[in-house]
């Protein structure tokens, strides 16, 4: 089991980063305008994890894997086949969490488990305070919360820390080799990002998870770029043959390398960014580069929201919006094809078999 490193690090790192600052690897597209904050003391009790069913049992013992349309941000949510719920990230500080808690509560989740914020960026950790304070004042609370420790001098950030510090629970900073504790056994994540060491920025430290179960494995790795993901080939490349692959950095090209892509070697990709992105986002090399490679690519600026269902052996796809799979159908629609006219599915669930032995 990991080394647990708690909260009271992140605050003498925050007081740092305060006088400090923090750029690293890190690009003006990801802040978005948000504004700055102070500095804030804070320390917590010693409450453990404790697993809960919140969203009841999934259907034939299934993991499902929620990627939430959350426009220009990024929130996934996995429930475990026996209801366990892990929240990574919560979209953008504009919406609030305001998206990801209608999604939520339209599932019936009444309890989140294990809440990560890939990195610090306000558009994933954007929703976590109002998160935190929803599920604890409405519902059954939050497990645990969990962080690559990378703070940042934001008033996004400190929100985050003031409802972690508000509700008594302790910042768990995660490196590679630790695993989640996930209350059921069948289902295994494994933390591949950050490094042991901390320098680098936010992108070199985002956190990157490899979801087993039974035959299938489901990849995801926040905003990490081209070192982290060329630290990860060299390091964890039997980790990285995936079955799912949720595209890195909202399908920069600044990630999803050839290299990593073939590494990957994904059946499918999943790409969260806003339809008409301000950034470009998906970027037109990586959609060229997953088509070359026959990955069938879901947007979810074109499909809304993706859910990922998998009994250990198969995989299925449900968009809520049918649209082609094909990365050159969707760099068509990005560049003005127009939703009108393009390929459509034929139907609303896509079956992929799972390829690991």
């Amino acid at each position: 089991m990991r080394r647990w490193v708690l909260l009271g690090v992140v605050v003498v790192l925050v007081v740092l980063s305060g006088c400090a600052g923090l750029s690293g690897d890190d690009t003006a597209d990801d802040i978005g305008g948000e504004p700055t904050g102070g500095d804030d003391t804070r320390q917590t009790d010693d409450t453990d994890p404790v697993p809960g069913d919140g969203a009841g049992e999934n259907p034939a013992g299934s993991l499902a894997v929620h990627h939430i349309d959350v426009g220009q941000a990024d929130s996934t949510l996995l429930v475990t086949p026996g209801g366990e719920t892990v929240l990574v990230d919560t979209g953008d500080w504009r919406d609030d969490g305001e998206a990801v808690i209608d999604y939520l509560e339209t599932l019936g989740v009444d309890r989140i488990d294990h809440l990560v914020a890939t990195h610090p960026h306000a558009d994933h950790i954007g929703g976590h305070a109002a998160v935190i304070e929803h599920f604890e004042e409405e519902h059954n609370g939050i497990g645990a919360v969990y962080d690559a420790g990378q703070p940042h001098d934001t008033l996004t950030y400190e929100r985050y820390l003031d409802a972690v510090d508000a509700y008594g629970h302790e910042l768990l900073l995660v490196e590679e080799g630790d695993e989640l504790p996930l209350d059921s056994g069948a289902v295994e994540a494994l933390v591949l990002n950050p490094p042991a060491d901390s320098a680098g920025g936010f992108h070199r430290n985002s956190i990157a998870l490899a979801v087993e179960f039974g035959d299938v494995r489901y990849l995801l790795t926040g905003d990490a770029e081209q070192t982290a993901e060329t630290r990860l080939v060299a390091e964890w490349a039997d980790e990285l043959d995936v079955d799912v692959y949720q595209a890195g950095h909202h399908g920069s090209s600044t990630s999803s390398t050839p290299a990593f892509v073939d590494a990957v070697d994904p059946q499918v990709a999943v790409i969260s960014s806003g339809y008409d992105s301000q950034f470009g986002h998906p970027h037109d090399e990586v959609l060229e580069r997953l088509a070359g490679r026959g990955v069938e690519t879901y947007w979810t600026g074109v499909h809304g929201d993706v859910v990922v269902t998998t009994d250990g052996t198969a995989v299925e796809v449900t968009p809520a919006e049918s649209f082609s799979t094909d990365p050159m159908d969707l760099l068509a629609e990005k560049h003005g094809g127009g939703r009108v006219g393009r390929t459509a599915l034929a139907g609303g669930i896509d079956v992929y078999p799972a390829r690991m032995t």
